[in-house]
């Protein structure tokens, strides 16, 4: 009985081993490519774009707020800047909480930047520590972007738009 014990034993732990040493499978993530920039000013078209640029951008983010404008030419759209300046300002002006990401895009970069920069006019020095603002636009709006954000402590980033 003690032999038929042992090989019991012997065989249960040998098992996992022999399962371990069996071909491992292999599986492939395979990324998606990047959703190209959109050529027009279609609202659900640039929405995907901005989306996979986020994405792609989380990092160890817990929590993303995007703000958005539509294009120039549509319908409410001082009404919908507006709305968006409101948003954005009253959370900049919350303070940030480490780990959140702010990002800022738009068919129109230079209003896009415009909706950045007045987002952290009144951002406390320093308040947004641990927070990343990520703004895809064009290299032209880059640098004034930058420059009203960094006081806030928040970590600049930036995606060209392409």
């Amino acid at each position: 009985m003690k032999m038929s014990t042992r090989l019991i034993l012997a065989a249960c732990l040998t098992l996992p081993v022999l399962a371990a040493c069996q071909k491992e499978e292999t599986t492939e993530v395979v990324e998606a490519a990047p959703v190209a920039k959109p050529t027009t000013t279609d609202e659900n078209a640039w929405a995907e774009y901005l989306t996979d640029i986020v994405r792609r951008n989380v990092g160890d983010a817990s929590s993303v707020y995007l703000y958005t404008l539509p294009a120039a030419d549509s319908a409410d759209y001082e009404g919908e800047y507006q709305r968006q300046l409101e948003k954005a300002q009253t959370d900049v002006m919350r303070g940030g909480v480490s780990g959140t990401l702010l990002a800022y895009g738009s068919p129109d970069s230079a209003k896009t930047a415009d909706l950045a920069v007045a987002s952290f006019e009144m951002a406390q020095s320093g308040s947004m520590k641990g927070v990343r603002v990520l703004f895809i636009g064009d290299n032209a709006d880059f640098a004034r972007v930058k420059t009203a954000v960094e006081p806030s402590g928040a970590v600049f980033q930036f995606v060209e738009a392409k």
